[in-house]
């Protein structure tokens, strides 16, 4: 052996002193931690999956942000559309009473009309006609609003309605996993209303897509068009 030898045992082939790794070959002999890749080799052993991959059909995706979340069940979503609808029964029973008791009043003060041989009598049957209509249509209109602010802004904004919060579920965006924003929120809400007008049979139906859809995701048509899946918290 000559002085300065840069292997000065013959049996390492590698040049490199006891213990060492051998060179171009990171973290060899030396064991990694739990659930770590190999150094130099990316995902080794761990193979990784890309955002909105379902995993092995368990239930389970990857979304941006959010990681690994579970998808919900058709059950707990039924569940909080059933406390939705209840909520939603509740506030309608209100206006309704609401109206009533308006357009009650409306039809009281038309018996102070007079007699019908009296010269403004029809016109004051008429107006306290026009005034029971009004009534009873904005009820409608109010109770339509608050349906539309209710479902419509609380997923935009929050990600979920009252119902859903209950059960611990949400909807978010199936790309970023942020929540549905305006424009998919209202997506989300008038494909459903679309349906409502054929006989809430279309309704129905968008309601009951999510088990159409064979990817395994649950999505249902109005998910789909808006982009949002609805995950467990």
């Amino acid at each position: 052996m000559s002085f300065g030898d840069p292997n000065p045992n013959p049996n390492n082939p590698y040049g490199q002193q006891p213990g060492q790794p051998p060179q171009g070959q990171p973290g060899y002999g030396y064991p990694q931690q739990p659930g770590q890749a190999p150094q130099g080799q990316p995902g080794y052993g761990y193979p990784q999956q890309a955002p909105g991959t379902l995993q092995a059909n368990n239930g389970y995706i990857n979304v941006p942000v959010l990681g690994t979340v579970q998808v919900a069940s058709m059950g707990r979503r039924l569940g909080a559309r059933c406390i939705d609808a209840a909520i939603i029964g509740v506030l309608y029973t209100i206006l309704s009473a609401i109206g009533l008791a308006g357009a009650m009043g409306i039809a009281k003060s038309a018996d102070d009309c007079g007699s019908s041989l009296d010269p403004g009598y029809q016109s004051c049957v008429n107006d306290a006609s026009a005034g029971i209509l009004a009534t009873m249509l904005g009820a409608i209109a109010i109770f339509g609003l608050i349906t539309l602010l209710y479902e419509w802004l609380m997923i935009s904004l929050l990600g979920a309605t009252l119902g859903k919060m209950a059960l611990g579920l949400k909807v978010v965006k199936e790309n970023t996993g942020l929540n549905p924003g305006l424009g998919g929120g209202f997506i989300r809400w008038i494909i459903p209303i679309v349906g409502v007008f054929l006989c809430y049979i279309g309704a129905i139906l968008v309601y009951l897509s999510p088990f159409f859809d064979n990817s395994g995701k649950l999505q249902g048509w109005h998910d789909r068009a808006a982009g949002t899946l609805v995950i467990k918290k």
